[in-house]
């Protein structure tokens, strides 16, 4: 089975379609997205019926609660925090509707999904060789798929230590053993590409394949402006920071 898994969209429709007209050339057998649909971007509406169209599997994150109102704000900085008001008077009831369905993690058939880490499906990051550690030693499944950190990583636990680390476009895992992956971000990455990121997993033949893709970031931009979002929210986009 070959599966796109996607993360951390933040209502960047113009980065989302990229990705997704990138998929539609691979055909998948199937669409995962581990969470944050809405938050920081312009577009949540849009953005959530899409990916309820096209995902066979969708998490919730916690950009996505605190929208809903089931999550407090407080841990947020002043830019998400304003970005996520703006999201929660912007959404409409069917995008709340399908938010309000999805769980923070899943197991399907080859893997364990969260959308934060095994620990803490929704806050914690993966961004150490210690919460890597921990997320494998909590999961049994040979892949195990976090996002919410916005940067793309394959880590995989050698003997008692974990191996890897970021995995920019054009990186290729062979599959053997036990991999922690995070696709990176779809619609704000922060690993330096701007580039709109994904990643195609094949189970039988055992390898990822991490994918970036260019989007009209000028336009995303323009949208963010024109909503009264923060600044610095569009302007990350242009360095992916």
């Amino acid at each position: 089975m070959r599966v796109a898994v996607i993360s951390d969209i933040h209502a960047n429709l113009h980065a989302l379609e990229a990705v997704l007209g990138e998929i539609d050339r691979e055909q998948p057998d199937e669409l995962w997205c581990l969470g944050d649909l809405v938050g920081y971007g312009a577009r949540p509406n849009e953005c959530c019926r899409l990916v309820q169209e096209r995902a066979d599997l969708c998490l919730v994150g916690n950009h996505d609660l605190v929208a809903l109102g089931t999550l407090g704000i407080e841990d947020f900085n002043p830019e998400a925090a304003e970005a996520a008001r703006w999201t929660a008077n912007a959404l409409d009831d069917e995008s709340r509707s399908f938010l309000s369905s999805l769980p923070p993690s899943a197991a399907p058939e080859h893997a364990q999904l969260f959308h934060a880490s095994a620990r803490d499906p929704i806050w914690e990051y993966v961004l150490t060789d210690e919460a890597a550690t921990a997320t494998l030693l909590l999961t049994t499944a040979p892949v195990v798929l976090v996002g919410h950190s916005h940067i793309a990583l394959a880590v995989t636990l050698g003997t008692g230590l974990v191996e890897g680390g970021l995995a920019p476009g054009g990186t290729t895992k062979e599959l053997e053993g036990r991999w922690l992956l995070n696709p990176g971000s779809v619609g704000q990455p922060r690993d330096g590409d701007p580039n709109a990121a994904w990643l195609l997993l094949d189970f039988e033949a055992r390898f990822a394949s991490f994918r970036r893709v260019a989007y009209p970031i000028l336009e995303t931009q323009r949208e963010l402006r024109e909503a009264g979002l923060p600044e610095a929210l569009a302007s990350r986009l242009a360095v992916g920071q």
